[in-house]
């Protein structure tokens, strides 16, 4: 019985429905946006640590430049993943930040600074950068937005 369940089991049809097709940034693009996104960070005099998360909120690339300091890792990973969570670019958020104040003391790893920006291939959002160590978040943004920069011809 068991043997028949499992051969008409894999003769069903599968419907297209069925199947999700979701796009990721290969690990090699993904070192390549935060190593300029650092580049671009330390030929201001800024040493920034950069962090992009995928889809999903998971760290999937991580450099922190030279002289950054420690805090740097966990702010910029925390500007990606809130990027991430909301599905908009941090700065975005400040401005809202009275409304969803609630939801962000309950939930760990969010931070509301400017640093964040959201990957997209096209209208769909694929990951998010981080950028943190400048002296002030819309610096941390430009770095952030350089690291998106040099890679935006491939994200098609």
């Amino acid at each position: 019985m068991l043997a028949l369940g499992l051969t008409l089991a894999a003769a069903a049809p599968t419907r297209a429905a069925d199947i999700l097709t979701l796009h990721r940034l290969s690990a090699a693009l993904a070192n390549e946006a935060v190593g300029a996104a650092v580049a671009a960070c330390a030929k201001q005099g800024y040493a920034e640590t950069v962090v992009i998360v995928d889809a999903d909120g998971v760290r999937q690339a991580e450099l922190r430049g030279d002289g950054a300091g420690i805090h740097t890792l966990d702010s910029a990973n925390d500007k990606a993943y809130t990027s991430i969570t909301f599905k908009t670019d941090t700065g975005a958020l400040v401005g809202r930040a009275q409304q969803i104040g609630t939801l962000t003391s309950k939930l760990p790893h969010l931070l509301l600074f400017q640093g964040g920006l959201v990957i997209k291939i096209g209208d769909e959002v694929v990951g998010a950068i981080g950028a943190s160590g400048a002296p002030g978040g819309p610096l941390d943004e430009g770095c952030a937005k350089a690291g998106i920069d040099a890679i935006r011809d491939r994200l098609k």
